[in-house]
């Protein structure tokens, strides 16, 4: 369940709270509502979590080329001219 369903939850949970007055036989819909609210709520915790822990830089594995080994500095004496 992603972050959308988790809203969708709390919203629903709030209207069947607060702005419905049905009676059911059997049924509490205020508990109910609350019941979705809190799930919600629990799903929002859940996945914020989990999306600040995928925003977790990892450096690479693999040892990085340096720049000194590709490039020869030619000043005309060590290059083999003039030797």
């Amino acid at each position: 369940m992603g972050l959308g369903g988790c809203i969708i939850l709390i919203a629903v949970g709030a209207i069947l709270t607060f702005a419905t007055d049905w009676d059911m036989q059997g049924v509490n819909l205020d508990l109910v509502g609350v019941i979705f609210m809190i799930v919600g709520l629990i799903g929002v915790a859940t996945f914020s979590s989990i999306a600040r822990r995928r925003r977790v830089v990892v450096p690479p594995a693999t040892p990085v080329v340096g720049e000194e080994g590709r490039h020869h500095h030619r000043d005309g004496y060590t290059d083999g001219y003039g030797v």
